[in-house]
């Protein structure tokens, strides 16, 4: 009769535990690893389109930017380029810059996040550009200004028709917005029913000859 290896079975089960247990480290870590990616290549728009198409007209790259408007022509009507896929929980920056002769009209801009296209228009939260309404968190046709922007630090560094800065962190509930590193807003959405996940989108307001430019876009997602 052959004798039987006493250690065999707890060693192999031993090493089966131990490499499952490594597979799930493995596993989770790679959940919880935050991701960054550029969102613009710096040349084209690919991974970008306008909600409505007939408003390709006033979005184009120039000068190594996204560029909507040309601080000449008067906005009929609010226009957005956005993102073709969706993001809930992320980090987004970049560097942008609004200008145009406030003689014009209204000049104003924003940053669209966790939203969606209802007929041709966007729906949802805004970091907010401009003049009267710098770092504001506003809900795009939706329940309108929800958080003013705190300029108490903001106005001393803000580049007006100059190139700036803009983060926007959002993880579950939590919304903070950044402007040149300044905290503009600190904002927790109550309302379970408001949608956390979206696309982002570029605003370009209607009703003056404004010009917005982007570029360094990046997001990482959480």
């Amino acid at each position: 009769m052959m004798k039987r290896n006493i250690w065999m079975v707890p060693v192999s089960s031993g090493i089966l535990v131990l490499f499952g247990f490594s597979s799930l480290l493995a596993q989770k870590s790679t959940q919880q690893t935050p991701k960054t990616v550029k969102l613009f290549d710096g040349s084209t728009l690919k991974g970008w389109k306008p909600v409505d198409q007939s408003d390709s007209v006033y979005w184009r790259v120039s000068d190594s930017s996204i560029t909507g408007g040309d601080g000449i022509s008067n906005i009929p009507k609010n226009t957005y380029l956005q993102t073709e896929q969706q993001y809930e929980d992320f980090e987004f920056s970049c560097l942008f810059r609004l200008s145009g002769d406030p003689a014009t009209g209204f000049i104003n801009s924003g940053i669209q996040y966790r939203s969606y296209v209802s007929n041709n228009d966007m729906v949802g939260y805004q970091a907010d550009i401009g003049n009267g309404h710098w770092g504001d968190i506003y809900d795009e046709h939706r329940r309108a200004l929800l958080v003013k922007g705190d300029l108490s630090t903001l106005r001393h560094i803000l580049r007006d028709g100059d190139w700036n800065s803009y983060l926007i962190r959002v993880r579950g509930n939590h919304h903070t917005l950044y402007i040149n590193g300044i905290k503009t807003c600190d904002y927790v959405e109550k309302d379970p029913n408001i949608p956390s996940k979206g696309v982002i989108a570029l605003q370009l307001h209607s009703g003056g000859a404004a010009k917005i430019q982007v570029r360094d876009v990046t997001i990482t997602t959480f």
